[in-house]
């Protein structure tokens, strides 16, 4: 039997296990709470609030057209209007938005371009036209479709007081192939057993790409949208957080359309991570600050952003070069027992990742299968597979965006389909 004494890669693999262990833990708490206590109820509202829904398109031609529809025929008696800004189009997206009913603008700012500044564009535009005609505005991405209660399960969020509010992220395009099941999965996962449980254990919640609510009364404050990182919608979460403003979740369920291929998938998951990057510097003082006072919902967010994943690769290269580096030296710098600990370690760095990945697809396929609309329905099976694979793949991603210059980049979106074709047939 081998034995190892307590030496620097002994102590070095200890430290990293405690961490990870200790760090991440909460989050099976969250997992506890929700197999407890389900899914959050919000009371009934008292009144209709009034919206204003804000898409940024840019050539967004044959999608645009069912979002503006599926937002327009809510169920909901309150005052709803949609605007559109069709940002810098070659094509017919804003004729496509004008004909579904949206008040459509367009705007041809080639120098500040991205959702953030159209953003900024569309909320400067409509506090001044407008007034306080709107109490709050939902944003949501060209893709996206809302089911037909949508409006009604926020309104009952808003009505409780909640001044920012995100929502449950679902998948119109689930089975397309293996990298958009494993989005899909990733979504239904925060939704149900991140924002979900973080509202039952009432910390903040965090905002995540579309389908959020933000309060007027925010907007005017800041005088303006100032976030404009590649990920803006995590910067308004950090900034949310620093500043003692309780982000709520409510049940109310929208589709987004996810990217088909690695390549494509590659694109943006490099914007996200080069963006966790700048909010995790820009508010890691914030998020301490808060930490330190007691708050955890600035814990859970440090947790958020920060990049774990470049601290497990860390470990790999330790645990790599001391292996070589062992084993050149012949027993004079590592003995056997240590050379077979770091093998070890590196077997289970990567094991341990793909079962933990492997359980969590798991857990939320069985509990949001009622969620999960699919023709091909083996691609659900496979996933649960499939879905470390593509987890793991954001080790690498993580390294590039370390030194790689990254902008945003449009997301080409053609899967034309409406609430009905979703949960009924399934996207095809």
């Amino acid at each position: 039997m081998l034995k190892v004494g307590v030496t620097p890669i002994v102590i070095f693999n200890a430290v990293m296990w405690v961490f990870f262990t200790f760090a991440y833990f909460y989050q099976v708490v969250y997992i506890i709470r929700v197999w407890l206590h389900g899914e959050v109820r919000l009371p009934e509202a008292e009144m209709d609030h009034s919206y204003a829904f804000v898409i940024a398109a840019h050539n967004e031609e044959p999608v645009i057209g069912n979002l503006v529809r599926s937002i327009l025929t809510q169920r909901y008696d309150g005052l709803i209007d949609c605007f559109v800004i069709a940002d810098a189009c070659t094509d017919k997206t804003a004729q496509m938005a004008k004909e579904a009913g949206a008040i459509t603008w367009e705007r041809n700012d080639l120098a500040r371009k991205g959702k953030s500044w159209v953003l900024d564009y569309a909320f400067d535009r409509i506090l001044n036209e407008y007034g306080d005609k709107y109490e709050a505005f939902f944003v949501m991405d060209a893709d996206n479709i809302v089911a037909p209660d949508y409006v009604k399960i926020m309104n009952q969020a808003f009505d409780a007081g909640y001044l920012v509010c995100t929502s449950y992220r679902n998948s119109k395009n689930f089975d397309s192939s293996w990298i958009s099941s494993a989005y899909a999965t990733w979504f239904l996962r925060e939704a149900k057993y991140l924002n979900n449980a973080r509202m039952l254990m009432g910390t903040s919640c965090a905002i995540s790409g579309s389908g959020w609510m933000v309060a007027a009364s925010i907007v005017r404050g800041m005088h303006g949208w100032r976030f404009h990182t590649l990920t803006e919608d995590i910067q308004f979460s950090a900034f949310c957080c620093a500043h003692g403003i309780r982000i709520g979740y409510a049940p109310a369920e929208f589709f987004d359309e996810q990217p088909v291929t690695f390549r494509a998938s590659w694109t943006q998951r490099m914007r996200w991570t080069k963006g966790f990057y700048q909010v995790f510097f820009s508010y890691c003082g914030n998020l301490v600050h808060g930490i330190r006072s007691g708050q955890f919902a600035s814990y859970d967010m440090l947790m958020t952003v920060a990049p774990g994943m470049i601290l497990t690769l860390v470990s790999a290269i330790v645990n790599a070069t001391y292996l070589v580096i062992g084993s050149l030296s012949h027993g004079f710098i590592a003995t056997n027992a240590e050379l077979a600990m770091c093998v070890a370690s590196l077997v289970m760095t990567f094991a341990s990742m793909y079962v933990v990945f492997f359980i969590l697809a798991l857990i939320t396929t069985i509990s949001e299968r009622k969620h999960i609309h699919v023709t091909k329905r083996w691609r659900v099976v496979t996933n649960l597979f499939t879905f470390p694979i593509f987890m793991m793949t954001y080790i690498p991603i993580t390294i590039a965006a370390l030194f790689k210059k990254v902008e945003w980049v449009p997301t080409k979106h053609d899967i034309a389909v409406n609430f009905d074709d979703v949960v009924g047939e399934g996207a095809k």
